[in-house]
């Protein structure tokens, strides 16, 4: 994770994913209800999975971009990772 300025958005660089396109990820308070309106829009659903923040529903747009979506179930993880490099 990138902090860039002080505020967010933070910036995660993962070498790991498959593809060109970068995910945008972004963090919605309801993930079920967030999952019904990008359906309804036309955007492809792609994996589930959970991170340490929660669950994400990951997604194709229209236009080719990708993006995932988490909802913050577990807002006390942040703290275990502050002051943490792994590179």
């Amino acid at each position: 994770m990138v902090e860039l300025t002080t505020a967010p958005p933070r910036v995660l660089l993962a070498g790991h994913l498959d593809g060109e396109a970068a995910v945008l990820v972004y963090r919605v308070a309801d993930l079920d209800a967030a999952v019904a309106v990008l359906a309804a829009r036309g955007f492809e659903e792609g994996s589930s999975l959970e991170i340490p923040y929660g669950p994400v529903r990951s997604f194709h747009a229209p236009g080719g971009q990708r993006i995932a979506l988490y909802e913050l179930t577990r807002p006390d993880v942040e703290s275990h990772f502050e002051g943490r490099f792994d590179f």
